[in-house]
């Protein structure tokens, strides 16, 4: 965990905090708005927990098999994952930190003044918080159990894993028991950081595609649909991974790229996933992946979550969790 006090960034904001507090006891009429905005948020919250308790959150990893059209070479490699203990914690844990009250006031708070200089990666990465769950150890190995190569278990590891877009490592985690040495990329420097802390080696941009033929097994976990150029990142880790290498990718259905460093917030490279339904853009990415020169060898459908905030005990999306191999590799 990163010591906030001793961050220089937080030597210059904890006065300019103080004085903005002091500022809102002051305004009596700013109060009155922030303690109206205060209720509705809790309101909001509140409903959001009960409707999260009361569903059916196996709908989350909820594939309707029979609308897959390919169902030889993709229909037949699904893989049924359901919640597991792992994630339950990760629930849990985000249910209980939401209702730290004076917590989630001093992260808003610090958001609000943040955001005049740091993009909100940036701001997540400084205050800590804002992890992220794709999978759990379990669920990678149900995944994977039944590829022969790489083999993936409890009881060996391999040499190298690299973790492309890792944020604060926190999905990293799930994979980086079964390998000697993880490597990550992050643009965030805070974040950067956050993967040093948890003793990763955090890489260049430009510096882990210098190699060919090196990494067991590359993740790339919900990044490409927030990146710039995802088809020459596809290209590099066509040349990265060895020939018996994995790609696992996590991708956000449906598919809407959105680049937080460009000033249109749109990529230069685009990836051609479509369809009205979540398994008709499974199909058009395996697609995608196959004209870059990957395999598929099995995919599922997991939550993507994220830790909750004053408005709702959680965030989830929709995943599809594929695993590939690279094709023509000697």
């Amino acid at each position: 965990m990163v010591q906030l006090t001793t961050n220089p960034v937080w030597s210059l904001l904890l006065p300019l905090i103080f004085l903005f507090l002091s500022y809102l006891l002051l305004n009596m009429s700013g109060m009155g708005r922030g303690r109206s905005s205060l209720v509705k948020s809790l309101v909001s919250k509140l409903e959001a927990e009960r409707s999260l308790e009361e569903m059916d959150r196996g709908v989350w990893y909820h594939v309707d098999i029979s609308k897959i059209q390919d169902q030889e070479n993709i229909a037949f490699k699904f893989v049924q994952l359901n919640e597991d203990e792992a994630t339950t914690a990760f629930i849990k844990h985000s249910f209980e930190q939401s209702d730290w009250l004076f917590t989630q006031l001093y992260y808003n708070l610090a958001k609000s003044l943040l955001s005049w200089f740091y993009c909100q990666t940036d701001i997540n990465g400084i205050l800590a918080r804002g992890s992220m769950f794709v999978f759990s150890r379990e669920q990678f190995l149900l995944l994977t159990s039944s590829i022969s190569s790489p083999q993936l278990n409890s009881l060996s590891t391999l040499p190298a894993l690299l973790d492309l877009g890792a944020g604060d490592g926190r999905p990293t985690t799930s994979l980086s028991a079964f390998f000697d040495q993880t490597f990550v990329t992050e643009v965030s420097g805070p974040m950067r950081k956050l993967c040093s802390a948890r003793g990763f080696k955090v890489l260049e941009l430009d510096e882990w595609a210098r190699e060919g033929n090196k990494f067991d097994v590359i993740s790339a976990l919900n990044l490409l649909d927030r990146c710039d150029k995802p088809a020459t990142i596809l290209k590099d880790i066509h040349y990265s991974l060895k020939s018996t290498g994995l790609l696992v990718v996590a991708l956000v259905l449906p598919f809407r790229p959105y680049v937080e460093s460009v000033p249109s917030h749109k990529p230069s490279e685009r990836m051609a996933i479509s369809g009205e339904t979540f398994e008709e853009q499974v199909e058009t990415a395996v697609r995608v992946f196959e004209e870059e020169g990957f395999h598929l060898e099995r995919w599922s459908r997991v939550p993507y979550l994220c830790e909750g905030d004053l408005n709702k005990p959680i965030y989830h999306l929709n995943n599809g969790l594929f695993v590939f191999r690279p094709k023509n590799k000697s």
